[in-house]
């Protein structure tokens, strides 16, 4: 039975966690909500439906939501050219590739962000399919985006790659083991605390092996 390899995209992939903290920060100071960004930082991961809840309230986020949405989306889009590939972020696809496993990026971004991170990674040709904000309902942590990627993946033994506390409960949410890295700012503890079975610093350092064995045991 092939592995199904569930890659997180933002933090894992490609390098933007910061760079949405500082346009989350920028958003929600435009509309005079003074968070600080080290607060917006510990909820990168989730996604907008999710996020503004988080830091501002459900009473706030109802009433402001969507301007500062549009913000954030006008802040990023400043920076997003800025975004390069984690170490490693390809070669991890080629990887994979090489195993014949299925390999789905799961992404809540909006499609020409995606665009741009396919583009960014050469990765069209190296993965099977990836999934948009236009797949999922909820953002994590609920595990919408994650059944959206396993619908896509099809049949096999299914792993979750992510960088963040949201990845993991998302993931677990959906019977999904992660395999975690630090890019995304995350500490080992809190990964591990969250549900994830392997924490490594980078992608480069992730251990498939077992995966793959057991896989091919199945």
């Amino acid at each position: 039975m092939r592995l199904n390899a569930i890659l997180d995209v933002d933090g894992t992939l490609v390098d933007t966690n910061y760079h949405h903290a500082l346009a989350w920060h920028r958003a929600l100071r435009a509309h005079d909500q003074q968070v600080p960004i080290w607060r917006v930082h510990r909820h990168i991961g989730m996604g907008g439906d999710q996020i503004l809840d988080a830091l501002i309230g459900e009473e706030a986020a109802a009433k402001q939501g969507d301007a500062i949405r549009e913000a954030e989306g006008e802040a990023y889009g400043e920076l997003i050219g800025e975004v390069e590939p984690m170490a490693g972020a390809r070669e991890l696809l080629e990887r994979l590739r090489a195993e014949e496993a299925t390999v789905i990026l799961a992404s809540s971004a909006k499609q020409d962000e995606v665009d741009q991170y396919l583009d960014l990674l050469d990765a069209r040709e190296l993965v099977d399919d990836w999934t948009t904000s236009a797949d999922v309902e909820r953002t994590k942590p609920h595990p919408d985006l994650v059944h959206a990627a396993l619908e896509k993946a099809g049949d096999g033994a299914s792993v979750m790659v992510g960088d963040s506390v949201w990845d993991v409960k998302a993931a677990g949410a959906a019977d999904v083991p992660t395999l975690a890295v630090l890019t995304g700012g995350f500490s080992e503890a809190e990964l591990r605390e969250a549900g994830a079975v392997q924490v490594v610093e980078s992608i480069d350092e992730l251990d498939f092996e077992s995966l793959f064995a057991e896989s091919d045991r199945s």
